[in-house]
């Protein structure tokens, strides 16, 4: 498949700005570094970082068993979302395809890039409406993003569902993994190179617990990899960030334990949820639940929670499907409990 056919012409010809080093920083040449305008006195960050992060997408391949040349790096999640548009999407005539309720920064991305937004919503168990999606597509759909987990609902998708997309939709598929360490359905990581088409993402702020290090993984075909590193920023990823979870690639046994411990936390903060007088609560493959106060109560609740010192997501309005919903981060267990204290003084 040529994958071409998925990106900007105007772009597929654009030479990169390029750092003078790149040509040999692979290959562990040792050069007096006299290009970059850099201060001389040594310091662990007064050079440049690596551009294209290899000892780090060297860990990362090891870990996710991906070719290190199907792996981009981007300044947090939403800057592969933002450039995956830009790359791919012509303002003002093509456009994405979402499927709220879903993540926000999707449509905020493509609105900065000047691009349409198409939505197919979910039915009403939050799940995808396949025909809806392929009847609804055109030759200007782009690209269709998939959070799976899904967030705000928490849920997983049908795999059977996903794979007849990957299938059949005419641009890229995007399918977003943020939560999928909480998942019991597996990453669709393994199916990436029987599709050329299928791009997946995760991130190390949600299960790793490293938000503030503003790390965004991508895989996808080599084709695609090379193209969004010639559009990104020579140094996108800072040698903090590069540091940062190097090291913690390496104890990566200790993330996993406490991915386990908020799974635990998960299944009893939902048990508690449901003996709240007048809530609703979904069950989640994610780290929070959505969960549904009594009608017309979503905003006062959500307002009353706070003024007790308690913030969670507020939903009531977002979507018809999300009327009084309100959506929870599962946290410590005196943090659950002090919520759930909170909520039932508030609903008796």
């Amino acid at each position: 498949i040529d994958v071409n056919k998925f990106l900007r012409k105007s772009l597929l010809a654009v030479a990169p700005y390029q750092s003078a080093r790149e040509e040999y920083v692979n290959d562990g040449r040792k050069m007096i570094l006299l290009d970059a305008n850099e201060n001389p006195f040594a310091t662990a960050i007064n050079r440049y970082p690596d551009p294209m992060q290899l000892e780090l997408k060297t860990q990362i391949a090891a870990w996710k068993k991906v070719p290190i040349n199907q792996i981009y790096l981007s300044n947090g999640s939403d800057e592969f979302i933002s450039q995956i548009i830009m790359g791919c999407c012509e303002p003002g005539v093509d456009h994405i395809v979402l499927v709220p309720p879903t993540f926000g920064m999707y449509k905020v991305a493509a609105t900065l890039n000047g691009v349409g937004v198409v939505e197919v919503p979910l039915t009403e168990d939050f799940q995808l409406d396949v025909s809806a999606i392929l009847e609804t597509s055109n030759e200007q759909s782009k690209l269709l993003f998939i959070p799976n987990p899904n967030n705000p609902t928490g849920n997983s998708f049908n795999r059977k569902d996903i794979k007849t997309l990957v299938e059949n939709f005419n641009g890229l598929v995007v399918l977003d993994e943020a939560y999928v360490e909480f998942a019991e359905a597996k990453s669709i990581l393994p199916e990436l190179a029987k599709h050329p088409n299928l791009m997946v993402c995760q991130t190390l702020s949600k299960a790793q617990g490293m938000a503030g290090v503003r790390l965004g993984m991508a895989f996808a075909h080599a084709e695609l990899i090379l193209f969004l590193n010639k559009i990104k920023a020579p140094y996108n990823i800072n040698s903090l960030t590069q540091m940062s979870v190097e090291f913690a690639l390496r104890h990566i046994d200790w993330f996993d334990e406490k991915s386990r411990l908020i799974c635990e936390a998960r299944a009893r903060l939902f048990e508690s949820l449901k003996k709240v007088s007048g809530i609703t609560a979904y069950p989640s493959a994610a780290n929070f639940i959505l969960f549904r106060v009594p009608a017309g109560t979503g905003d006062s609740v959500h307002d009353d929670l706070q003024r007790q010192g308690v913030l969670v997501k507020n939903l009531n309005g977002a979507h018809p499907l999300l009327t009084d919903s309100l959506r929870v981060t599962v946290s410590t267990s005196l943090e659950n409990a002090t919520f759930v204290d909170a909520l039932n003084d508030l609903l008796g």
